[in-house]
């Protein structure tokens, strides 16, 4: 594991392999299917993206800074625990992990969703779920080779994904009609909400886009000079995630009336056949599979590496921890597999794109928690290590901490009652594991000091 600038790691992730997995980890479902999502709210969906933009900023430089301070695997959970114990830090690697799982139960279901282009029989229930099942295995399988396989796949798909969004977000602002994206009445918002909550839900929505800014800080074993690849890959991934989102998106919404981009299941590829023909549709529904594929290959990534750090320290069974001989956590991507498979064959039922709502409200939920612990965890180093810093770098970090922190609350309330309640449920659910870890844990402890006197 590196130590500091100049060392290198025991893995092979360089600046650009990390900020694959950034790019790759956000541009993924979220890009290609939001703008089905966010065409009822209209105009007022450019607010939404205005504030989420601005809070990923916001909250990849609060990662950036925690990198610098502590390269340690496990991102979230590794700064949380170092901030506040290792309760708060099991909490936020349970919700954090769960985040995952459930990120790519949707980003399978929106894979499905483009490949049906291709495939018209998987608008068949049984079949749609069938293949969103076995993208998540394949992933799998993949990263159980190991870092170097991991990191050839996801280089060749970040590339390739950006090709065709790039087409339609410079394309679509030649043909792009702005009484689209009009701001709608009241009356005609969704669940008669008010502008103040349409707003809220838009942010919320969007955000889900930047949700993985973190992921270069997870496999920090992996990352070659850590304290300044890691840094960098957020903070630039970040930048250029937000800039092809906003290029792109609102110029599907420019192209397509809001009547038609709700219904649509392709909205990119629906885009490009209005504006090159039915290449250009065919050519980003095939991208749109390519970047589903390299969210979830990334995401699958983390799947195995949020809980061996957490089991490495003895809050989750010791077997999270083993790795096989790729030198990957092959337990945690197993386990997780069949968790995301189980949400897929729950929730994978009924119209995509009210599927894919609901799965990313409650995934942006659980995902936001662990942004609000990792805030608060810099401002409790800078409350608790102030000599560390200079005065004017305590400034600027207490703004960038107290404004991430102000930001994931809001976030929060954007996902709306139904994804906090249920994400609620879902934090209380692993206390009970966290007691018996515990209990488990003093066991053994006093059975080795009986074996030893």
């Amino acid at each position: 594991m590196a130590t500091g600038d100049g060392v290198k790691s025991r893995g092979s992730m360089g600046f650009w392999t990390c900020t694959a997995l950034v790019v790759g980890n956000m541009i993924g479902s979220g890009v290609f299917l939001l703008p089905s999502s966010l065409a009822a709210y209209g105009g007022l969906s450019l607010y939404g993206w205005l504030i989420s933009s601005t809070g990923a900023v916001v909250l990849a430089l609060t990662f950036a800074r925690l990198a610098r301070l502590n390269p340690s695997a496990g991102g979230p959970y590794a700064y949380t625990r170092d901030g506040f114990g290792n309760f708060a830090g099991y909490l936020c690697a349970w919700t954090y992990w769960k985040a995952a799982w459930i990120g790519n139960a949707a980003i399978s279901v929106t894979l499905v969703g483009y490949l049906q282009v291709f495939i018209p029989a998987l608008r068949d229930p049984v079949l749609m779920v069938s293949t969103a099942i076995g993208a998540i295995w394949l992933c799998t399988l993949i990263n159980l080779r190991g870092i170097g396989a991991f990191g050839l796949a996801q280089n060749l798909l970040t590339v390739l994904k950006l090709v065709p969004l790039l087409l339609v977000g410079v394309l679509g602002w030649f043909s792009f009609n702005p009484d689209y994206l009009r701001v709608p009445e009241v009356s005609e918002l969704p669940n008669g909400v008010g502008y103040a909550q349409a707003i809220a839900t838009t942010a919320a929505l969007t955000l889900w886009s930047f949700i993985g800014l973190e992921s270069a800080t997870v496999p920090a074993d992996h990352v070659d000079n850590p304290k300044r690849t890691i840094p960098r890959a957020t903070v630039f991934g970040t930048l250029v995630a937000a800039g092809v989102y906003i290029l792109s998106i609102t110029a599907v919404q420019g192209v397509l009336p809001p009547e038609v981009l709700m219904r649509s299941t392709a909205p990119f590829a629906d885009a490009a056949r209005v504006l090159v023909g039915e290449w250009g549709y065919h050519l980003v529904a095939a991208g749109a599979v390519i970047a589903c594929l390299g969210a979830l290959n990334g995401w699958v990534l983390l799947q195995g590496q949020i809980p061996m750090a957490t089991a490495r320290d003895g809050l989750l069974p010791e077997s999270f921890a083993k790795t096989n001989k790729h030198d990957v956590p092959a337990h945690g991507l197993l386990v997780s597999g069949v968790l995301v498979t189980a949400l897929v064959l729950v929730d994978g039922q009924g119209d995509l794109v009210d599927v894919f709502n609901v799965i990313i409200l409650l995934g942006t939920m659980t995902g936001v928690v662990p942004y609000a612990f990792c805030t608060a965890a810099l401002l409790q180093q800078l409350a608790v290590k102030p000599g560390d810093f200079s005065e004017g770098e305590r400034g600027r970090l207490v703004a960038i901490g107290v404004l991430g922190f102000i930001y994931s609350i809001w976030a929060l309330y954007g996902t709306g009652e139904q994804a906090i309640f249920w994400g609620f449920l879902v934090l209380m659910a692993g206390i009970p594991l966290y007691t018996w870890r515990q209990w488990r844990n003093r066991v053994q402890a006093e059975a080795a000091v009986r074996a030893n006197g």
